[in-house]
């Protein structure tokens, strides 16, 4: 019997476009004296973003805490500039927000609930009394829990990793003084840049950890994947 899960499903192109692609090229296109101008751009450029992760809040009824910290990152990326601090500070802030949450990750590692075990080993997801009960046969549950830590640190680790390039990039690039155009253009870039130099390795650093999860289930269960997901339709 095929086992549903209704889920919200967002789409990563949507996502990407509202959050990212235009929001950068208002800043990069918008920012001069006779277009909307340094604060004006800045201002419309983070009202897509901000306007987006609180309409999927209230649409869809949950919390979601990093949609949160996503939206408390583009306000304070707006404070900085419409404030007019030093970039220093924007470099500072690209670089907390992701160790914030590496650091989340790593104190659940200690607790009752590991991020990985969240969000991977669940009921929504794959059929957990079935994998326990294999566990329990061949005397692999300790195993088992060992491996979900090693991941659960490894999921830690990518999240510093992106604190790491997300103030090198920083650093780099946005050198003028916050509220200029310049200010605008080089923010519209950091953008741009941080998907590909930033987003794309740390989702390909998950697969891998997921991987590793996969042949861990296999090895300890004897166990296929298949077996184990639960189908959505």
């Amino acid at each position: 019997m095929v086992e549903q899960v209704k889920q919200h499903k967002s789409s990563p192109l949507i996502d990407l476009l509202i959050s990212i692609v235009i929001p950068s090229v208002i800043l990069m296109k918008l920012s001069g004296d006779d277009d909307l101008g340094a604060t004006g751009a800045l201002i419309v450029a983070l009202c897509f973003p901000v306007g987006w992760g609180l309409l999927e809040l209230i649409r869809h009824k949950k919390y979601n805490f990093i949609a949160i910290l996503g939206i408390v990152s583009v306000l304070l990326t707006g404070g900085i500039g419409l404030l007019k601090l030093d970039p220093q500070w924007l470099a500072v802030k690209e670089a907390a927000m992701p160790a914030i949450m590496g650091i989340a990750v790593l104190i659940s590692t200690h607790t009752r609930y590991p991020l990985i075990r969240t969000m991977v080993y669940n009921p929504a997801i794959v059929r957990v009394e079935m994998i326990h009960d294999r566990l329990t046969e061949t005397g692999n549950t300790e195993p088992f829990e060992q491996r979900l830590r090693n991941a659960n640190y490894l999921f830690g680790a990518t999240f510093f990793f992106s604190s790491l390039m997300n103030y090198v990039l920083a650093k780099w690039i946005v050198v003028s003084p916050a509220g200029s155009t310049a200010f605008n253009e080089e923010l519209g870039r950091l953008t741009l840049l941080s998907y590909p130099m930033i987003a794309i390795p740390s989702t390909f650093m998950i697969f891998a950890i997921l991987y590793y999860l996969w042949r861990t289930l296999r090895d300890l269960t004897g166990l296929t994947l298949e077996s184990v997901m639960i189908v959505k339709e």
